[in-house]
């Protein structure tokens, strides 16, 4: 069974053999989208052609850089929508791997000369701001599977981790995806191409999503449930909100549809999860979603959580990924590898010595 033209895509007989249509989908073109040593393999006969490939908004490019070099090590990929938030994601992971910068260096943002994503690195794992809506993280996701080819990466995971309204959860709790599905409740994404609408499976590796949620420790300040996300192409009236510019619904048409959507176990919206999950399935890359609840939609529309608060709470989800990281990395997963900044031992002291040594004219 040839996978949309690439001859070298062929389910294996015993698998085939079960349920041919469910093995169609859950061999997720292996030989299309890996080499036999496990790197990462396009798509897209193009590329290999092209003299240099410009990843425009990352500012690198296969012929300017070593991408080999700079990015080969690279096991685990997290995203986020902000760059203050992966910015703060990728300094708490350098304490809880335990990761070292050589003396005198900071964290840099590699990206920072496109001036449209960000992107730290620490050690084996990549951390990006993906901005915000299906376009902004679709445009990064291409580029960034591109990367990973160009560096030889092998079976890198993929993680999104952001916020969600909850559909019968309260805010400050934890949503694993398990699908995510559309406005419509239709589980892909539809994206025209060259005038034909194509339709790409929104896909997620339920084995990773079980496994972050048995990371869930007792005491943790949050809870963790799996389900079906629905991602919109819109913050106001494709969720259902009465507080937009237009609004022609009314509030109980609004949670009827609320409470029509939860019955089908959709227990959060958000409007990435649908574009990550079938680019991610596209190019056989293993995939989760994780993201914290502000609200509980069935409650409300506004958030209206002190800033404080919501600071927090978005730092569940990191926590959460964090554990899984270090699991793989074989570190222990509750106890971060470094309690204090990297080099400085006592912040009251160090803040002392600056204070002392500060010369002025």
């Amino acid at each position: 069974m040839p996978c949309h033209g690439f001859e070298v895509c062929v389910i294996p007989p015993a698998e085939a053999e079960e349920d041919p249509a469910q093995a169609y989908i859950n061999h997720a073109c292996r030989a299309c989208t890996r080499f036999p040593d496990g790197s990462v393999r396009l798509r897209n006969p193009h590329i290999a052609e092209m003299e240099q490939d410009i990843l425009y908004h990352l500012a690198l490019g296969s012929g300017s850089h070593d991408l080999v070099e700079m990015f080969s090590d690279v096991r685990f990929v997290c995203m986020g929508g902000t760059p203050k938030r992966m910015e703060h994601f990728a300094n708490f992971l350098m304490d809880e791997i335990g990761y070292k910068l050589p003396a005198g260096t900071t964290l840099l943002d590699i990206s920072y000369r496109s001036y449209r994503y960000s992107m730290y690195k620490v050690g084996p794992v990549l951390c990006f701001s993906h901005g915000m809506g299906i376009p902004s993280v679709g445009i990064l996701l291409h580029e960034v599977i591109k990367l990973m080819y160009h560096a030889k990466c092998k079976d890198p995971i993929f993680f999104r981790l952001g916020t969600c309204g909850g559909i019968g959860i309260e805010g400050g709790n934890l949503v694993i995806t398990e699908s995510a599905v559309d406005g419509l409740l239709q589980p892909y994404l539809e994206l025209p191409v060259l005038g034909k609408l194509k339709r790409r499976p929104a896909i997620l590796d339920r084995q990773l999503a079980n496994d972050l949620k048995n990371l869930h420790n007792d005491d943790d300040p949050f809870t963790v449930t799996v389900g079906k996300t629905m991602c919109t192409y819109d913050f106001y009236e494709g969720q259902g909100r009465l507080d937009g510019a237009f609004c022609d619904y009314t509030e109980s048409d609004k949670l009827s549809f609320l409470n029509k959507i939860h019955e089908a176990n959709v227990v959060n919206m958000e409007m990435e999860s649908l574009c990550f999950a079938a680019l991610c399935h596209h190019a056989g890359i293993k995939a989760a979603v994780v993201c914290v609840t502000l609200l509980n939609r069935l409650h409300g529309d506004q958030v209206s959580t002190p800033k404080e608060t919501l600071n927090k709470w978005q730092e569940y989800p990191q926590a959460l990924v964090a554990r899984y990281i270090k699991k793989q990395l074989g570190l222990p997963v509750n106890i971060p590898q470094r309690e204090h900044p990297q080099v400085v031992k006592n912040p009251k002291h160090a803040l002392m010595v600056r204070q002392e040594s500060a010369s002025f004219e």
